[in-house]
């Protein structure tokens, strides 16, 4: 590598699409990327194949998606950067969690075998999938009953979103699929295996979505004995594997898989990372107690402190979880884009879209142009966005969307504002409850598509909770973090560095867009803030049973 910058290969797999991103590990030069849709998308009302119907709150993947998109982004990359393929380094993996799918021992994915097709357990769960929420109620019932030690770590509570509660399902609902199973992997630690050839896990996968402690371990086999008497042995029977941390050598790209990437062969391969925690070092940061929005189709809140605290509702708090040195905390909403999006897509007026047309706008920008034409407050709504339940702090997936105040007078960009406010104030909430526990929030910095092409959103975030909001540089944090890990996988010999502050200081630029807060918003925004937290506790933490029968008339 000698005399030329050496590249790392990021790739991020989120919820619709995975992006192949190259940057430089000297400079951190975005050389090329490319983003490649899954062809099957998100599978939430038939199997692939049209005839199996899947319940409510399902959401599935096909796993052939990833492999064949992975390919095709990467040579993409490759052609538009017209880097020679030996420049490359190393790879980072990033991807949504929990994700979680069942294989035989050699990797193959139950899915793909013709017996199990028609299954839906079979399948791969994605980190939106629901449907798991039953074992999640009974999980945390009995490490409430039993005083289990690794509840406090996650706040008290535990989601149908992570790893056992997903696992369980598949044994209670159909268990062939679950005695078939050898290994029950997250996607992302499944495409390092197909990757390398090597079965390895994450300690961030572990720490954050499988209640994996480095000294602790998982939860003790008697306790899951007395979720269903099969469970007992999961841990030892079905979750095999070392744990390696983000940024360490996982293994090396096998010829198998070179061939497909259009990548030389040996390549090393870091251990997987949850994408949202792989946006803190794309968005530049590698100090304590500043918070990392992640803003996406959901949003999660990272943290990283010197000290480990309970804060409630959170999804773990995992020493070296982000970066080595620090306890990383993280929290979130369920939905953000993803409410926005339904409402442009299923809610909206069709003269919005007429009227968006015309001013040569999308109707995103159309709304946000009308919005912001509002004061706070002058819309008269108020709304909880908890259109696909709620992470933090109640941790329920059985919660939903609600908008108070509608009139006559409502308008389709009163709404979209309201709904844009309402999911500040989900993130406003979460601030509180680190505050609370001891953990200050000195900074905000947003990363992701929706920070970068929403300005009011940005600032109503800002407004909301009076703090100033600095914007990431790079348009996909998550990306740029991926080829960081990929560029510490490689080590300073081979190109890449030695250290995670080193690789963050050389290839992610620090935040240089900040959004200040209005202080005459700011003090409107507190009063409706409140009246946001007596909904959500009459909703949420007194268990108002509304949302719930509504739910299951739905089902």
């Amino acid at each position: 590598m000698a005399g030329s910058e050496a590249y790392a290969l990021g790739l991020d797999f989120g919820t619709e699409s995975v992006r192949a991103l190259l940057a430089g590990t000297r400079t951190g030069r975005i050389a090329a990327e490319a983003v490649t849709a899954y062809p099957h998308g998100v599978i939430t009302e038939r199997l692939p194949g049209g005839k199996t119907v899947l319940p409510p709150d399902w959401a599935l993947q096909h796993p052939q998606d990833y492999l064949d998109c992975m390919a095709r982004a990467t040579k993409q990359a490759l052609r538009a950067s017209r880097l020679k393929p030996q420049r490359v380094c190393g790879i980072g993996v990033s991807f949504t969690a929990c994700t979680m799918l069942p294989t035989m021992a050699d990797g193959t994915p139950l899915c793909l075998m013709g017996q199990f097709a028609k299954r839906p357990n079979a399948w791969i769960k994605l980190w939106k999938h629901h449907a798991a929420q039953p074992q999640a109620d009974k999980m945390n019932d009995l490490a409430r009953k039993t005083r289990q030690p690794w509840l406090k770590r996650y706040g008290g509570i535990i989601s149908s979103e992570w790893f056992f509660p997903k696992a369980l399902q598949a044994l209670d609902e159909d268990p062939q699929v679950y005695h078939a199973a050898d290994v029950f992997i997250e996607a992302g630690e499944w495409l390092v295996w197909q990757l390398t050839g090597r079965l390895t896990r994450s300690t961030c996968h572990g720490g954050y979505k499988q209640c994996w402690h480095p000294r602790r371990g998982y939860p003790q086999p008697a306790f899951l004995h007395k979720l269903h008497r099969h469970f007992g042995n999961f841990v030892a029977d079905k979750l095999t594997g070392q744990r390696l941390a983000p940024g360490t050598c996982a293994g090396h790209l096998t010829p198998a898989m070179a061939g497909k990437l259009g990548l030389p062969a040996g390549l090393a391969v870091s251990a997987s990372i949850i994408d949202a925690h792989s946006g803190v070092p794309g968005a530049g940061v590698a100090l304590p107690d500043v918070m990392v929005m992640v803003m996406g189709t959901s949003t999660c809140h990272m943290l990283m402190s010197r000290s480990e605290k309970s804060v409630p509702g959170i999804s773990g708090v995992v020493p070296d979880g982000i970066l080595p040195g620090y306890f990383g905390y993280e929290a979130g909403q369920v939905a953000v884009g993803d409410i926005f999006a339904w409402y442009v897509d299923q809610a909206a007026p069709a003269y919005v879209g007429q009227e968006a047309r015309k001013r040569r706008q999308s109707v995103h920008d159309y709304l946000s142009s009308q919005a912001a034409a509002l004061e706070p407050g002058q819309t008269g709504l108020l709304a909880l966005d908890w259109w696909n339940g709620n992470r933090t702090p109640f941790v329920d997936a059985n919660l939903s969307g609600l908008i108070v105040g509608l009139t006559l007078a409502t308008r389709p960009h009163h709404i979209y504002r309201a709904l844009l406010e309402s999911t500040a104030f989900g993130t406003m909430w979460i601030i509180e409850l680190f505050d609370k526990a001891g953990l200050p929030t000195k900074s905000l910095v947003a990363c992701g598509g929706i920070a970068q092409k929403n300005p009011l959103l940005v600032q109503i975030y800002a407004d909301v909770t009076g703090r100033n909001i600095a914007v990431a540089q790079a348009a996909n944090a998550s990306s740029l973090g991926a080829a960081v890990l990929g560029a510490l996988a490689a080590g300073a010999k081979a190109g890449g560095h030695s250290s995670a502050p080193a690789a963050v200081r050389a290839m992610c630029q620090k935040p240089t867009q900040v959004y200040r807060p209005n202080k005459k918003h700011h003090a409107v925004y507190q009063g409706l803030y409140r009246n946001y937290k007596r909904l959500g506790n009459h909703f949420g933490r007194y268990a108002d049973p509304i949302m719930d029968q509504l739910r299951k008339l739905a089902r």
